[in-house]
């Protein structure tokens, strides 16, 4: 897919939402929306991934006040303790990921900006095969979601997606299987912290069924890099055979 990372690289600049280094080491006051964001984005993940209130308090030290997203320490407490239960990203790593898909997902502008330059990449005059990895699956999504024209993508990848993280799934509900996708192939790492959640009917309602692949074991640091999921022998098939029809 196009890529549009400078432009939301933009965005971030523009946007000055200080991440937990910034407040650490200047002083930063956090964003409160996107600190409502984050706290609910990262409490799904651990519950997922089975982190105890116990292990949370373990890295918070003292007796925390709050428990949720007002307490911005809690938050980064749950952070830690993620990651010692999912390595591979890191907290640094994850939260600056989220602020992006936090920007995409809840300013109107942003959306619309990123959408605008992936969705030059679509024609009507041609069938086209889409491999989106991470929040590009959530762009992907929203352009053929709301996409207007008569497009053709025989089969849709998604590789390391957040869709079925509720922060991310719910501003675009209603769900709905966009009309343009024959096929859709889902694939994910189980110890790929951003994409801990299958795209199934429990997760990800959409009305159609999505062929889900949890069985990846990708090599690379964070489990989550494209290349580690490029490099699966089910993924390439799956891509292969598509492009040869």
């Amino acid at each position: 897919m196009p890529f549009y990372g400078d432009k939301l690289d933009e965005f971030a600049r523009a946007a000055q939402i200080p991440l937990s280094t910034d407040i650490q080491n200047r002083g930063s006051e956090p964003d409160r929306e996107f600190q409502e964001f984050q706290a609910q984005f990262v409490d799904e993940l651990r519950n997922k991934a089975g982190v105890t209130d116990e292990e949370v308090q373990a890295e918070y030290g003292e007796i925390p006040a709050e428990r949720g997203p007002q307490n911005w320490r809690w938050v980064q407490a749950i952070l830690r303790a993620l990651d010692k239960k999912v390595p591979g990203m890191g907290p640094v790593t994850l939260e600056a990921f989220m602020r992006d898909v936090f920007l995409y997902v809840t300013k109107p502008g942003v959306r619309t900006a990123i959408d605008r330059v992936v969705s030059g990449g679509f024609g009507e005059d041609y069938p086209t095969i889409v491999v989106s990895h991470s929040l590009g699956t959530v762009v992907t999504y929203s352009i053929l979601a709301s996409e207007r024209r008569n497009l053709r993508v025989p089969l849709l990848v998604t590789l390391g997606s957040p869709l079925a993280v509720r922060a991310v799934r719910d501003p675009f509900r209603p769900l709905s299987y966009p009309t343009a996708i024959q096929s859709w192939y889902n694939a994910f790492d189980k110890r790929d912290v951003v994409a801990l959640y299958p795209l199934d009917r429990e997760n990800f309602p959409v009305g159609r069924t999505i062929a889900n692949n949890d069985a990846v074991r990708n090599q690379t640091d964070n489990r989550h890099g494209i290349a580690g999921y490029m490099n699966n022998v089910e993924v390439v098939t799956k891509i292969l055979d598509a492009l040869e029809k």
